[in-house]
């Protein structure tokens, strides 16, 4: 997988399936796997880090956790998320923050977001760097947004979310995410791009899909939005896994003799 794929992909019909990861244990799993891609998101600032929003990821931590999943999945196509702000405070400071994600090992950074960043994402692209656009709703602005709320819900918010994805795909983005809009707005925004969208909560209009990989193996036992599938009940499995290890400790049945020196 490399950037020219993504183009090629949604040529032929052929959905793009991203997850997340942020360590290199993980990582390595998901370069054994089918999936075309990883994405190092500032999600991490929650999953990894207990906090309550994306705002906590800086620049040290993205670098951190993308050298970690490098080393996991040394052939893996990876996206480095820019964190809050970070592209926001003129073009050196911006530019010094993409360095740090791309030396780290990513292929790719993300940003959200167009408005206002029109000539830092046109100055990224023409340094030779791929960028991934995000649109509708973009958590870092999770406080001027009022929360986490599906976005494009009118006809003037799906024409407003159009016309900044044909902005991003005029500036050189070579694919963009779209989170939480409705599916009809994916679909529309998605045939009327030449670069491939990557949904999450945009509906299967969408050319690919992208899902937090704690989330899709079912390890926070209480998080359940309407746009995440399960495919493993992780909590408890790993929780049971844990008991078993612990009875094992107190009955002396771990380790056996086989397991001793």
């Amino acid at each position: 997988m490399n950037v020219i794929s993504f183009a090629k992909m949604k040529k032929k019909g052929v959905p793009i399936s991203m997850v997340t990861a942020y360590d290199s244990w993980s990582a390595a799993i998901v370069q054994e796997s089918e999936i075309d891609c990883i994405l190092v998101g500032d999600s991490l600032a929650m999953t990894m880090h207990g906090q309550q929003s994306t705002l906590g990821a800086n620049i040290q931590m993205m670098s951190l956790h993308i050298a970690a999943v490098r080393k996991g999945a040394p052939q893996a196509f990876i996206i480095g998320d820019m964190p809050f702000l970070s592209y926001r405070k003129g073009l050196t400071q911006a530019m010094d923050a993409v360095q740090a994600i791309m030396q780290a090992g990513a292929n790719a950074v993300k940003l959200e977001g167009v408005a206002g960043s029109e000539k830092i994402i046109a100055h990224i692209v023409e340094s030779g760097v791929p960028v991934m656009g995000h649109l509708g709703l973009v958590p870092q602005s999770v406080n001027g947004l009022g929360g986490y709320r599906v976005q494009g819900k009118s006809k003037p918010q799906e024409e407003v979310l159009l016309q900044q994805a044909l902005d991003l795909q005029e500036l050189g983005c070579f694919s963009l995410v779209l989170e939480c809009v409705p599916a009809s707005v994916g679909n529309k925004i998605s045939q009327q791009l030449q670069i491939p969208t990557i949904g999450i909560g945009a509906g299967s209009g969408c050319d690919g899909q992208v899902l937090v990989l704690q989330d899709l193996l079912g390890v926070n036992k209480e998080f359940q939005p309407k746009f995440v599938r399960k495919y493993l009940h992780g909590y408890d499995l790993i929780k049971d896994a844990l008991n078993q290890y612990d009875a094992d400790v107190k009955s002396r049945e771990f380790p056996s003799q086989d397991e001793e020196f």
